[in-house]
C-alpha cells in the first residue's frame, strides 16, 4: 500500500509539473520574434508589446472566476478543459498570418492560465499541506521551464523554419502530456475535499491590508519578469545581437531562475524568514537591473544571470504569501485568487508601457529605468508588508 501510495504521489508531482510547464510559453514564445513579428505584420512597438499585455491581463481578470468553475466541473475536468484550450490556441498559431487572430489567440490563452493558476495554487495548499515551500518550488520550476525552453528554442525553431507561426505554434504540443497525466492523477479515486469549494468562508481578503500589500508586490515582481521576457531579447539587439544571441540571453535568465526554483524554495524551507528573503533577493535584483545599465555587450549577459537569481525566489515568494496567510482552505483560495487577479492584471501594463516609450523615443535605456523603478517601488511595498505584520 505505501508504494502505490508513493506512486501516487509521484504522478501527482508529476501531473503539477506538466501542467504548469504550459503556463508561459504561450506568452514568453512571442518575446525573441518581437521584432520579427513586427516586421512582417507592419505594426508598431506598442501593439506587439499586447501579445504579452493582453494575456497577462486576462491572467489577472479572469483568476477570480476559478471558484465558479472549479464549483461546477471539479479539478480535474476544469484543468483538463483549460489545458486542451492552451493546446488548442497556440498549435492555431501554426495556421496564423494575421495580428488579429494572434491577438485572439493571445487573449484565449491568458483567460485559462489565469483560472489554472489559483486551481493549481489551491490543489497544492490541500494536497500537500505540510510540504507546500517544496511544491511552490516544483511549480515554479516548472513554469520557468516552460519559460526557458520557450524563450531559448523559438529562435532556432524559426531560423530552422523560417516561419515565426511554426515556432510559435509548436508549443502547444506541450499541452499533451500534461492532460495525460492530470487525467491519471486526478481519476479513479473517491474525490477529496475541494480545495475552493467553501471561499465564501473566512476573511475577505478584498478587506484586507495585508492582501492588499502582497497583492502590490506579486503585481510588481510579476511586472518586471513579464517586462524582461517580453524586452530582453529586443534590448539585446539594440545592443548589436543578433536573434538567436539575443533569444540566448534571455534563455540564459531562464536557465537561471529555473535552478534557482529548486533550490530557493529548499533554502526557504530551512529559513523560513520571508521578509528577510524578499530584501536579500530584491537587493541582488536591483544589482542586476543596474548593470543592464552599462552599454556593453558583456553586461547584458551578466545582468541576466543577476536577475535570473532574483527572480527565482520572488516569483515562489509571492505565491506562498497568501498561503501563509491562509487560515483555512477556504482562505487560500480566496486570497490566492485576489493576489494572482490582482497582481497579475498590473503587470499587464509595464510592458505594454515599454512598448509605447520606446516607440516615443527609439531607446531601450529608457526601458532598463523603468525595471530599475519597478525593483525599488518592491522595497517600498516589503517594507510596508514588514510594517503591517508587526502591528497585526
Amino acid at each position: 500500500m505505501k508504494s502505490v501510495k508513493g506512486l501516487s504521489v509521484w504522478i501527482t508531482l508529476a501531473a503539477i509539473f506538466f501542467v504548469s510547464i504550459n503556463l508561459r510559453p504561450s506568452v514568453t514564445s512571442v518575446g525573441p520574434l518581437l521584432n520579427t513579428i513586427t516586421e512582417e505584420l507592419g505594426i508598431t512597438n506598442t501593439q506587439v508589446s499586447l501579445l504579452t499585455s493582453i494575456p497577462v491581463f486576462c491572467m489577472g481578470l479572469f483568476a477570480p472566476f476559478a471558484v465558479a468553475l472549479q464549483r461546477k466541473l471539479g479539478s480535474k475536468w476544469a484543468i483538463n478543459l483549460l489545458l486542451l484550450a492552451i493546446g488548442i490556441v497556440t498549435a492555431a498559431r501554426l495556421l496564423i498570418n494575421d495580428y488579429f487572430s494572434l491577438l485572439l489567440t493571445s487573449f484565449i490563452a491568458g483567460v485559462a492560465i489565469a483560472i489554472i493558476s489559483p486551481l493549481i495554487n489551491a490543489f497544492i495548499k490541500e494536497r500537500f499541506s505540510h510540504k507546500i515551500e517544496p511544491v511552490i518550488g516544483l511549480y515554479s520550476l516548472a513554469m520557468g521551464a516552460g519559460a526557458t525552453i520557450s524563450a531559448g528554442f523559438t529562435g532556432l525553431i524559426f531560423e530552422r523554419s523560417h516561419s515565426w507561426q511554426t515556432a510559435l505554434g509548436v508549443w502547444g504540443l506541450l499541452a499533451i502530456p500534461a492532460v495525460i497525466l492530470w487525467m491519471i492523477a486526478s481519476g479513479g479515486k473517491k474525490k477529496v475535499s475541494d480545495p475552493m469549494q467553501s471561499v465564501g468562508q473566512g476573511r475577505n481578503p478584498w478587506k484586507n491590508k495585508t492582501a492588499w500589500l502582497i497583492l502590490f508586490y506579486f503585481g510588481l515582481q510579476t511586472s518586471v519578469f513579464f517586462s524582461l521576457t517580453t524586452w530582453l531579447s529586443p534590448i539585446a539587439q539594440e545592443q548589436g545581437f543578433s536573434l538567436i544571441k539575443a533569444g540566448s540571453v534571455l534563455t540564459t535568465m531562464s536557465v537561471v531562475q529555473m535552478f534557482g526554483n529548486i533550490f530557493i524554495p529548499i533554502l526557504i524551507n530551512k529559513f523560513p524568514n520571508r521578509i528577510m528573503w524578499l530584501y536579500i533577493l530584491l537587493t541582488i535584483g536591483l544589482i542586476g537591473a543596474a548593470i543592464l545599465l552599462i552599454d556593453v555587450q558583456w553586461s547584458i549577459w551578466i545582468g541576466a544571470v543577476i536577475l535570473g537569481v532574483s527572480l527565482s525566489g520572488l516569483f515562489p515568494i509571492g505565491l506562498m504569501l497568501p498561503l501563509d496567510e491562509a487560515k483555512n482552505n477556504a482562505e487560500a483560495g480566496s486570497w490566492s485568487s485576489m493576489v494572482l487577479s490582482g497582481g497579475f492584471m498590473m503587470s499587464a501594463i509595464v510592458p505594454l508601457l515599454i512598448g509605447f516609450v520606446y516607440d516615443e523615443t527609439g531607446s531601450h535605456a529608457y526601458s532598463k529605468g523603468i525595471i530599475i523603478g519597478l525593483f525599488i517601488a518592491m522595497f517600498v511595498a516589503v517594507y510596508l508588508l514588514q510594517q503591517q505584520k508587526r502591528h497585526v
